[in-house]
């Protein structure tokens, strides 16, 4: 099966030694997420801007959150993103961040009858979540024992949808634009953290610097915030 991939060399001259980075990512809109041969989102375009500004090559590939995820565990010059930045995965990757800062939500379908006013009330429901997805491990720390594990995002949300499993966890950016398209709605506040774009341990650390320098720009002047804008997410406090 032909894999799509979107490869994008920099107008700035290539310096002859230098390697192109592999970006990782999943589809999970609008964050990042393929429409036709394209990859789009939110984070893909800060991405695309933070390349651009340090004149690096790379590519950005769309897999499976476990796959994804596994290659910036192992592959050399590769990255993942947007990764959450917790405790577990802190020693695993070198970070650039934040792409953005989230709240992650457990959820429900409407008229469904699930109802919880805290974590401790929603552990007798069933949960839907990814495998090695960081709300997988979330839920295992916070005590969340009947969890029912799907190979990528839209296959928990199919899962919610049609009622074989009770809550999912999700972005709460998201679910701002999500709910207006399907019949979900909030059921209680799962975690906060910052997402951000995790790289293989032997990542160069001068060229994460550089990334990470970029970043800071980007958000310094406003450009991320527009970003974010575009894709009809409000970042405001």
């Amino acid at each position: 099966m032909k894999k799509l991939l979107f490869l994008a060399c920099l107008a700035l001259p290539c310096v002859a030694q230098a390697q192109t980075v592999a970006f990782t990512t999943e589809d999970y809109a609008p964050f990042n997420y393929r429409e036709g041969k394209e990859i789009k989102g939110a984070t893909v375009e800060q991405v695309e801007k933070v390349m651009a500004a340090i004149g690096v090559d790379y590519t950005i590939e769309v897999l499976p959150w476990a796959r994804a995820f596994g290659l910036a565990r192992t592959a050399p010059m590769t990255c993942v993103f947007a990764t959450a930045h917790n405790g577990q995965r802190d020693p695993l990757f070198k970070w650039v961040e934040p792409l953005l800062v989230d709240r992650n939500i457990l959820i429900t379908r409407k008229g469904s009858g699930v109802t919880a006013g805290t974590l401790e009330e929603a552990k007798k429901y069933t949960i839907g979540t990814q495998r090695e997805d960081y709300t997988e491990t979330i839920l295992k720390e916070k005590g969340f024992t009947k969890l029912d594990v799907a190979s990528d995002f839209n296959a928990t949300l199919r899962k919610l949808l049609s009622g074989r499993i009770d809550m999912m966890p999700i972005s709460e950016l998201y679910f701002e634009k999500l709910k207006g398209d399907q019949p979900l709605e909030m059921v209680t506040v799962l975690s906060s953290q910052p997402m951000g774009i995790a790289c293989e341990k032997s990542f160069p650390e001068d060229l994460r610097a550089k990334m990470q320098a970029a970043l800071d720009v980007l958000i310094a002047n406003g450009e991320q915030k527009k970003i974010f804008l575009k894709y009809g997410m409000d970042l405001s406090e």
